[in-house]
């Protein structure tokens, strides 16, 4: 037998789906709270040492936090070769306005406390909002854009041709998305404030944060009800196999109204995602009232779970579907890299995602206990 039938092939293709999934909500669990403060700076923070201790409690942590972006983003290029394709492509002005926006952030962090001149300080702490809110804002644009399809086909020698435009994804349900996720990782930039500032910024911290996570929950319970009335989900009908060659077009699918809840009627315990999503946002809004400042984190990073894995399993087995050619759709089934390299990564993330969990938890460790005014008066030669 060869090694890497041990595991089916259909197997394989589900585990990396799952994986693909953890990664995504890696990045938004960790460097999301890190684009949360940055999208709250100009309201916990009123003049520069207050904004000095808000920088600082993300500032020693988030380019290990941005790894888990880096890793979802290898992951879609060996694990979906179609999909990074088609999305690179297709999202290409979006993506390239992230990176200059998360470009920003480190210059900021780097550069802002460089000179003791506040119009040079107050440019930067621009900077640094951009770099947490654009990425915020298009990260729920694109994923609108997923639930509504993308105007994509795929030619008979699956070359692809993107008919759309990057004003053509600033469409409504896309742009209420992007608000959620923009609440979303505003509320979870509130509660690790509480954590890890102290003093006003951390008070003001938990009152915005406060705000984020209602507007979590309205904004949650908006756009499932606006795709519910108004957005056509997807459907195959026929001609797939989950352990079936890397051809999309082997399928065929068809648009209704109800797909993308289909799922929730089939197999009921879905429904725990969605659940996760109001009930951690409800508990992370208690909980920033409430000062428990550790609890907070948790159910904020709840909600998030939640919210990320409700749109996983709302489209599942679709991973990327297309508005022009559904039958050019790219699913969990025949989308994927060969069973050899699934198999050959999956032993490789075995080994090293442990790793990489388990220095991450180290560093915070290390790194643990709270930042306030005297911190940045007794390390003001170093801190950022």
């Amino acid at each position: 037998m060869i090694l890497f039938e041990l595991i089916d092939y259909s197997v394989l293709k589900v585990i990396w789906w799952v994986l693909l999934g953890v990664l995504l909500i890696g990045f938004a669990a960790t460097d999301g709270f890190d684009m949360g403060v940055a999208i709250l700076l100009p309201f916990v923070a009123k003049n520069d040492v207050e904004r000095r201790v808000a920088i600082n409690t993300i500032g020693p942590i988030w380019e290990g936090n941005q790894v888990w972006f880096i890793l979802a983003g290898g992951a879609i290029f060996a694990a979906w070769p179609p999909l990074y394709a088609v999305s690179f492509s297709g999202f290409y002005l979006a993506m390239f306005v992230i990176l200059a926006a998360l470009i920003l952030r480190p210059v900021g962090f780097k550069y802002r406390s460089k000179k003791e001149d506040a119009a040079w300080r107050r440019n930067w702490d621009a900077a640094l909002f951009i770099g947490g809110f654009v990425p915020a804002l298009i990260f729920g644009v694109a994923v609108g854009n997923v639930l509504q399809g993308i105007p994509f086909r795929l030619t008979d020698e699956l070359r692809t041709i993107y008919e759309g435009t990057f004003f053509g994804l600033l469409n409504p349900f896309a742009l209420l998305c992007g608000l959620l996720s923009v609440a979303m990782l505003t509320m979870h930039g509130g509660a690790w404030l509480a954590v890890k500032a102290g003093g006003i910024v951390a008070e003001r911290g938990r009152r915005y944060g406060s705000y984020a996570a209602l507007a979590t929950i309205l904004l949650f319970a908006l756009n499932g009800l606006v795709l519910w009335l108004t957005v056509k989900g997807y459907r195959i009908v026929d001609g797939v196999s989950p352990n079936m060659p890397s051809n999309p077009l082997f399928k065929t699918v068809t648009r209704d109204g109800a797909s993308w809840f289909s799922n929730y009627t089939a197999y009921p315990w879905m429904t725990i995602a969605p659940a996760l999503g109001f009930v951690g946002a409800a508990g992370a809004f208690i909980g920033l009232r409430g000062r428990s400042e550790l609890v907070t984190f948790f159910f904020s990073k709840l909600s998030v779970l939640g919210i990320i894995s409700t749109v996983g399993l709302s489209m599942f087995p679709f991973i990327l579907p297309s508005s022009i050619d559904p039958n050019s759709s790219l699913t969990v089934w025949d989308s994927a890299s060969s069973h050899a390299t699934l198999f050959n990564m999956l032993v490789a993330t075995v080994i090293f995602l442990p790793i990489v969990i388990a220095y991450t938890l180290w560093v915070y460790r290390m790194l643990w206990g709270k930042v306030d005014e005297k911190t940045i008066e007794r390390e003001h030669k170093t801190s950022y």
